[in-house]
């Protein structure tokens, strides 16, 4: 019998926010997988080592979570006033399938800092020393964020004393602005900040309930709840969630009809292939709990307490595209975001979350009765954990 050797890919493994993935440069692809399509998904799958009905993804460098099943590629950007182009592919785990339908907030932080090590950056651009502001253009969702990566000695500063709820070592920061995260763009997440057109709508989920909802699409399409409305707190970890099936279940059924009232299906059936968007979230007023770390949160250190799904099970911290929702929708008076953290108009808002708390801020402005976000704002953190090759079967893509 015949055996076919593997193939080498140079690749990075690198934390950014909360979550890590395989980075790539679009050019140092096997040709057929530089193209979307059917070759680069089996390779990427191969990569993270899915679908795995384990659930492990031993045999591949994902982690088993949906924080940790992630890729990236990079390219050097052909559009005006950006540096570089930005693709994200959540890779499911158990399933045959990559998911381009949304970007990956916490991976943003690290796009810049990996775009600048791998010579995507025009070097007249980045400083020896300071803050190398990097323009990314994310081609899922049609978006540019903005990234202020800092550096020391002409490399990317990685060490710093930057605490990240969720991330145990310090790090440096690196600043993201999410730019017009709710205006409508020209990729698969494109569209008006409120779907329905309404801040707050009834949402029927026929065999479960009516629940008012807020549905917003603004930095990933969101479907927010009343914690209280759906019999939580707000405090829970994962293992109250991620260990009761028939919670999961009733998750994915709301998931899946808030995203045909969002239009982003156009049947139930398809939310079953597009599990990364829209997240399900369920918010609270602040309330004290011990975080997953046994970090102790009070009641005075947040202003709302928000839980949000991803890949069908409970974060373990908060994604970043989420958290861009959550402060959009905090900024606009009336959404259900905003009333749990008290109302009226706020610039920014600091909510807690199973791994701690995180605050985002959001430059909202109105003018004729609408709403329009300029842009949003947080920190993160990204170091890199691995670089060298990637290696896959020569016929597995």
């Amino acid at each position: 019998m015949a055996f076919v050797n593997q193939t080498r890919i140079p690749a990075t493994y690198m934390r950014g926010g909360t979550s890590k993935g395989v980075f790539f440069r679009l050019q140092d692809l096997p040709a057929r997988c530089q193209q979307p399509g059917p070759a680069r998904d089996a390779l990427l799958l191969r990569v993270i080592g899915s679908p795995d009905p384990y659930g492990k993804q031993t045999d591949g460098m994902g982690g088993a979570t949906s924080s940790t099943s992630k890729a990236v590629i990079l390219s050097k950007s052909t559009r005006p006033g950006h540096d570089i182009d930005y693709l994200f592919g959540q890779v499911s785990i158990d399933q045959p399938f990559v998911d381009w339908s949304g970007n990956c907030g916490n991976l943003s932080a690290a796009v810049g800092p990996f775009a600048i090590s791998n010579g995507l950056v025009d070097a007249a651009r980045v400083p020896r020393d300071g803050i190398c502001t990097v323009r990314v253009w994310q081609a899922n969702i049609g978006k540019t964020i903005v990234a202020h990566v800092p550096m020391t000695g002409g490399e990317v500063q990685e060490t710093g004393d930057f605490e990240l709820d969720g991330v145990t070592f310090p790090a440096a920061e690196v600043q993201l602005e999410f730019m017009d995260p709710a205006e409508e763009g020209d990729g698969e997440g494109g569209g008006a900040m409120f779907p329905t057109g309404q801040v707050v709508d009834d949402l029927d989920v026929p065999g479960i309930g009516t629940f008012k909802a807020t549905l917003i699409n603004a930095g990933i399409p969101t479907i927010f709840l009343n914690a209280a409305d759906i019999g939580y707190t707000g405090t829970e970890l994962q293992d109250a969630i991620n260990g009761d099936a028939a919670a999961l279940a009733r998750f994915e059924t709301i998931r899946a009809h808030g995203a045909l009232r969002m239009g982003l299906i156009k049947s139930l059936d398809e939310a079953a292939k597009r599990q990364h968007t829209p997240k399900v979230a369920f918010v609270a007023p602040p309330a004290a709990y011990a975080a997953s770390s046994g970090k102790q949160i009070g009641a005075a250190d947040v202003d709302l307490l928000v839980r949000a799904l991803s890949m069908g099970k409970l974060h373990h911290a908060m994604m970043g595209t989420a958290a861009v929702a959550i402060g959009t929708a905090a900024a606009i008076p009336g959404t259900l975001v905003n009333l749990a953290a008290g109302g009226g108009e706020r610039a920014s808002v600091r909510f807690g979350h199973p791994s701690g708390t995180l605050r985002v801020g959001a430059e909202a402005r109105q003018a004729g009765g609408q709403w329009t976000v300029t842009k949003a704002l947080m920190s993160r953190s990204a170091r890199v954990l691995m670089e060298g090759q990637v290696r896959v079967p020569g016929d597995s893509f």
